[in-house]
C-alpha cells in the first residue's frame, strides 16, 4: 500500500470485492457487539456459550474476534439467542 492510498473501510484492502468487504465489515460489527454484551454480562466462557446456543470452543473464537469463523447468519442466530433483534440499516456506499 502506498502512502497515498486511502480506503473507506479497513476491510477494503483485504479484499478487492466490495460485496465481500461489506459482509466482513457487517460481521465484524455484529461480532464486536455480541462480545461486548457477553463481557458486560460477566459470564464465564462456558456460561456465555450456553446463553448464545453455541459450543465453548465457538465462544472462544467469538471472544477472540475470529470473524472469519462466523457467517452473518450464525451471528444473527447468536444475537437472537441472547434475546436481541438485529436491525439492518442501508445507506449509500
Amino acid at each position: 500500500m502506498r502512502k497515498s492510498d486511502s480506503y473507506a473501510s479497513i476491510f477494503d484492502p483485504i479484499t478487492n470485492a466490495a460485496e465481500k468487504a461489506a459482509n466482513l465489515h457487517t460481521r465484524s460489527e455484529l461480532l464486536q457487539k455480541i462480545s461486548e454484551i457477553v463481557h458486560e454480562s460477566g459470564w464465564e466462557e462456558a456460561d456465555a456459550a450456553r446463553h448464545c446456543g453455541i459450543s465453548q470452543p465457538r465462544m472462544d473464537d467469538l471472544l477472540r474476534g475470529r470473524v472469519s469463523h462466523f457467517s452473518l447468519d450464525a451471528l444473527v442466530n447468536i444475537a437472537t439467542a441472547l434475546g436481541l433483534r438485529v436491525h439492518v440499516e442501508l445507506g449509500p456506499a
